[in-house]
């Protein structure tokens, strides 16, 4: 069974306000005072503006880079990508904060161990403020693996 995850992450209120002016965005909790806005087929057309996305992700849509870097100016903003099969995949991530890329692009391929920092996403949650629990990282500690595909996360 598959798992894929393409979302903006940020604290509630940050991702509340930013996307008030894109009607696609739903904005769905994942805890620790942080929610998330899956990355659905409904967003991207509406958040695109026909560029080619930025190098190093799937499906961050052309110009929305700059949507996330606006968006941080009232706090840090997570892009991420997970895409896993047979418990082989990868991880994308980046955050922005005061308007600039603070963390990433961070990429880990398939095939390859996370590094002494964790995967790409438990780095970009830990950036948003997320404490790990002792036994589990910042991935389980927020429960990422609670739905297997972006669109769950609103249906």
């Amino acid at each position: 069974m598959g798992y894929e995850l393409q979302a903006v992450i940020a604290i509630d209120e940050v991702l509340r306000g930013a996307s008030r002016d894109l009607p696609a965005a739903q904005v769905a909790s994942i805890g620790q005072g942080l929610s998330l806005i899956p990355m659905t087929d409904q967003l991207f057309d509406a958040a695109t503006d026909g560029t080619e996305g930025p190098p190093g992700f799937w499906r961050l849509p052309g110009g929305f880079d700059k949507r996330l870097a606006d968006w941080s100016a009232a706090g840090a903003v997570a892009y991420v990508e997970a895409e896993y099969f047979g418990g082989v995949g990868e991880q994308h991530a980046a955050v922005w904060a005061g308007g600039a890329v603070v963390l990433g692009p961070l990429h880990v391929p398939e095939g390859q161990p996370f590094g002494s920092a964790g995967s790409p996403i438990s780095q970009a949650l830990r950036r948003l403020g997320v404490v790990a629990d002792a036994a589990i990282d910042e991935f389980a500690t927020v429960e990422l693996d609670r739905h297997r595909h972006s669109e769950d996360w609103i249906a």
